[in-house]
């Protein structure tokens, strides 16, 4: 390859991708380095499977959703937005849905349409894709990027130099961290790696007794340590070995910020649609319907089976206990629990499960513009790698996708 117009693109997600076919298609010779087998091996396992692309949101919006830097996505919202996505999508032969929250999916529900979609956008544009290979590392020479040094100890030039290797994340699909050694080395700064979107562990035991049970339509609240609400979201939650899982698990996550053991505490609302007085009124119906037998069998229609015994034992009411003797201030008390069903946060798994890294490469130390580093010319950054992180709901792919679009235009 000459090293005329030459832009090598390391790591194959949806940044990688797009920086690539972007960059291809203003006719520059593109070379994008994979270390997997295939292409956005992570773009797999998104939206359970079905693949949240994007969030259907103006630039505004978008920004909105970003905690960390949102102001400096500014400019590559402003050149790739939502909108565009869905259009080039279509283009390629992918239609779109939008859903609850504004979150987009493609019709078909497959991430694997979506990966066909991109890997597309890369063929029309001519950009050579290599596989199974590892970078070493980035070379320059007098503060100007000269190319990239392979495992294999082969020599790739090049004018520019995209990376978009991802965080710390799912590091099966190939997300290990490589990105940021590669900045140190050029002298740049990557802030604290933590998990952001990731399962929580509680303090107590009784999840695992309920452990795989997936609360569907549920209301859950974040309070700090000052009994503050931080966070509030209506939606699906999992019971799990170590705690609570699920979307809006994930998302509160996210709004948690530095972990200390007991600093937060989640309280869901089993039956949000229902006052407490309309929840007295149920269960009395119910205590009604089967007063002549215990309560354990007493709460099969209001609750999923798993979960019964646990309200229960936290009730303090004993479970042979017949139903026609449960005073009224137990019952009180059972809606209460039913409403308020408490969890203290004891810390989040480890970031090989998170959803997303938050922290990265110092964005003080990138053009937004451009995405170029001011600290090396012809270097760029596309996607998580930066330190960037954004609330569920497909503004952290419309990160990637809009940094990879400027970073390939920039190039």
């Amino acid at each position: 390859m000459s090293k005329h117009n030459t832009v090598i693109v390391i790591g194959g997600g949806p940044a990688g991708m797009m920086a690539a076919a972007t960059a291809g298609s203003r006719n520059l010779e593109v070379t994008l380095i994979e270390k997997n087998e295939k292409l956005g091996k992570k773009l797999y396992l998104t939206g359970k499977g079905r693949c949240n692309v994007t969030n259907y949101s103006d630039p505004e919006h978008l920004i909105a959703n970003v905690p960390t830097n949102g102001k400096f996505l500014y400019s590559a919202f402003s050149a790739f937005n939502s909108k565009d996505l869905i259009a080039l999508l279509k283009d390629l032969g992918l239609t779109t849905k939008v859903e609850r929250g504004n979150r987009v999916f493609p019709v078909s529900d497959k991430s694997s349409d979506v990966i066909r979609a991109l890997e597309k956008n890369l063929n029309r544009y001519h950009v050579r894709q290599k596989l199974h290979t590892e970078v070493e590392r980035i070379l320059a020479e007098n503060g100007h990027v000269t190319g990239v040094l392979l495992k294999s100890g082969k020599v790739l030039a090049s004018d520019s130099v995209i990376l978009a290797t991802g965080g710390l994340s799912y590091p099966t699909t190939g997300s290990t961290g490589d990105g940021y050694r590669f900045a140190k080395e050029l002298g740049h700064t990557v802030t604290p790696l933590t998990p952001s979107l990731v399962p929580l562990e509680t303090m107590e035991n009784w999840p695992k007794d309920a452990q795989g049970l997936s609360l569907k339509n549920i209301s859950l609240t974040v309070l700090d340590q000052r009994g503050r609400n931080i966070f509030r979201d209506f939606g699906e939650m999992i019971f799990t070995h170590f705690g609570v899982s699920g979307p809006v698990i994930l998302s509160a996550s996210s709004y948690m910020g530095k972990m200390e053991p007991g600093k937060y505490q989640i309280r869901i609302d089993l039956k949000p649609a229902l006052s407490e007085e309309q929840l007295d009124h149920r269960i009395q119906r119910d205590f009604t319907k089967y007063a002549r037998k215990n309560l354990s069998n007493g709460l099969n229609d209001l609750l999923p089976q798993k979960l019964i015994p646990v309200i229960i034992r936290l009730s303090e009411i004993p479970p042979d206990k017949p139903i026609h003797q449960i005073t009224r201030e137990e019952r009180r008390n059972l809606v209460r629990l039913l409403k308020g069903l408490s969890l203290t946060i004891q810390g989040y798994r480890p970031i090989q499960e998170a959803i997303i890294t938050s922290g990265g490469v110092s964005v003080k130390e990138v053009r937004p513009g451009t995405m170029e580093s001011r600290l090396v010319q012809g270097l760029f950054f596309a996607g998580e790698i930066l330190d960037t992180d954004a609330y569920t709901g497909g503004f952290n792919l419309q990160i990637a996708f809009s940094t990879g679009y400027l970073a390939g235009e920039s190039c």
